[in-house]
């Protein structure tokens, strides 16, 4: 049974030591070994952000720092497709990224909606209009969020589900971009920081109601994040990136290592 695989998984920080001793570790490899995996989504599961990018997926920028290939590295899965790129919306996922996907599929993850939702328009506004204007957009956001983001997700969600029936979906949120009175002394407002903040728990909440209405896992990486907003001493993030924009707001490397691979570790 497929779902045994992850148990096992999940278990295997506890019994490392127990099995290596025993000689089960070798089955606790194999088991890991005969996974399937496919990795789909936008911008923060293809890696941008993060650098070392495979010149082959060209403008999906993804990389090989993202949290997908560092799990697959770590587990050696007996396949791994990531189908996942940059800018995706939710359409994009159901119309270009699925193929892989099949009855064997045995793991599953995605980050996805943020585009949707308007992410990058709400940080462009922020950062180049006004106080008000900025909170405007991020209301605008969230109205998108409560009315039509539902059931976008849900035509993914079940799209996924149709071609991967036995797989264990994982869908991971976005963080918290900003330490709210923290060490920068320029840029946004502290009100601008803390409705964007707002808004990203606004987004995940929606997105872990829809995920775990349709069967999902969710795995939020706020906690993780937590002490490396933009703003902290140590970000996991980077700013506003005017020679390379389209990283701004994107994990770095130690955001993926340190952020989203323990966040699906954890939910395994």
């Amino acid at each position: 049974m497929r779902l045994s695989r992850f148990a096992a998984l999940s278990s295997s920080l506890l019994l490392g030591a127990v099995l290596t001793l025993t000689g089960a570790g070798a089955a606790q490899a194999a088991e890991t070994a005969a996974l399937d995996y496919v990795a789909l989504g936008d911008s923060y599961s293809s890696g941008v952000g993060s650098g070392s990018y495979d010149s082959a997926s060209g403008d999906c920028k993804r990389s090989t720092k993202a949290y997908p290939v560092l799990w697959k590295n770590a587990n050696a899965p007996s396949s791994f497709a990531f189908t996942a790129c940059s800018g995706a919306r939710t359409g994009d996922v159901t119309a270009n990224q699925l193929g892989p996907l099949s009855a064997a599929t045995d793991l599953v993850s995605i980050t996805i909606g943020g585009n949707d939702a308007g992410f990058a328009d709400v940080m462009t506004t922020c950062v180049l209009q006004s106080e008000a204007t900025c909170i405007n957009r991020v209301n605008q956001a969230k109205a998108y969020v409560d009315t039509t983001l539902p059931g976008k997700l849900d035509s993914v969600y079940d799209a996924i589900r149709s071609k991967a029936p036995a797989a264990h979906v994982v869908v991971l949120g976005y963080p918290r971009f900003y330490q709210l009175n923290g060490g920068c002394i320029a840029g946004l407002s502290e009100n601008e920081r803390s409705a964007i903040n707002n808004a990203s728990d606004y987004l995940n909440a929606a997105t872990a109601k829809r995920a775990a209405d349709h069967g999902f896992a969710f795995a939020s990486v706020v906690p993780a994040f937590t002490g490396h907003e933009i703003c902290s001493s140590s970000s996991w993030l980077h700013s506003v990136n005017w020679l390379n924009i389209g990283e701004s707001y994107h994990p770095t490397a130690a955001g993926q290592s340190g952020g989203y691979l323990p966040s699906l570790n954890g939910v395994l």
